[in-house]
Order: structure tokens, then sequence, then C-alpha cells
């Protein structure tokens, strides 16, 4: 699996290490990726995610995994959870 977060999209960057002498050596800032496994009130059900924290800090803050699916973007998503936002959107509907 790479390094990347599942709802952000947000993935390594490159920069630079610079010493006292201002020497450059290139160097990754890798992101805060967690494993987490987040509530679906709509489905029932629980699921796992590599995420960020930041991206975990959205989810509460927009009240959980159903409503941050109803205002994420398709492109940022992964393919998995694309495939779960549709799944939420069919259920809530159906409600």
């Amino acid at each position: 699996m790479s390094r990347r977060c599942e709802f952000t999209g947000k993935g390594p960057m490159s920069g630079n290490n610079v010493s006292h002498a201002k020497n450059r050596t290139r160097r990754r800032f890798l992101p805060n990726l967690q494993d987490v496994t987040l509530m679906s009130e709509s489905l029932g059900r629980s699921f796992k995610f590599k995420i960020s924290n930041a991206a975990l800090r959205t989810v509460d803050h927009r009240g959980g995994l159903d409503a941050f699916f109803a205002k994420s973007k398709d492109a940022e998503l992964s393919a998995d959870a694309l495939k779960l936002k549709k799944e939420i959107a069919k259920a809530t509907a159906a409600a």
C-alpha cells in the first residue's frame, strides 16, 4: 500500500535537509498516516482506512463518516473510499 491518504490524497513531499553550513541534501516529508476503523451510521458497519491525521480531524469535525463523504470531492478519494461513498449515498437516499 502506498503512503497516501485515502480521503484527502495527501502523499509524500520532497525537500532539502539544510545543514548549518548550508549543504543541501534531498529528503522526503511523509504524511502522518494512521490506520483507523470508522463506523458508518447509515450502513451500520465499520470500515478500515489508512488516512492522515488531518483527515481524521476533518471526519470528526463534520460529524462522522457519512457527513464527511457527503461533502467530499470524488477526485480526492481513493477507489475504495469512492465505492463506499456511493454505497452510503444509496443507503441514505433509500431511508
